[in-house]
């Protein structure tokens, strides 16, 4: 170790004309913006129809289990139901949600 003095604290000199008080700094507020939702009441009931018009679509074209395993009825499985009115009904249901999300609130 060696003999080494600490370093001397450094004094700071205050003179006259920076005694006067800062005035402390405001932030510029602009005027608070209003925020509207983008979708209304109307556009989320609309929303909710489309959803139950999907999910009737895909209710509709479930089943078609064999009653027994042994026999296969292609009438069960390729029924006018399943093939023709459950995709329709899916098809309005997108189009009801497509018109859900454009229609002005």
């Amino acid at each position: 170790m060696s003999n080494q003095k600490p370093p001397k604290k450094k004094k700071v000199v205050v003179t006259s004309d920076s005694k006067k008080k800062a005035a402390p700094s405001t932030a510029r507020r602009s005027k608070p913006v209003e925020q509207t939702l983008s979708f209304g009441k109307q556009n989320y009931m609309w929303m909710g129809i489309g959803a139950a018009c999907i999910l009737l679509g895909l209710l509709l074209m479930t089943g078609g289990a064999m009653p027994s395993p042994d026999v296969w009825d292609d009438n069960i499985i390729y029924s006018t139901r399943r093939t023709a009115l459950a995709p329709i009904v899916i098809l309005i249901g997108l189009c009801i949600e497509i018109y859900a999300i454009f229609k002005k609130a």
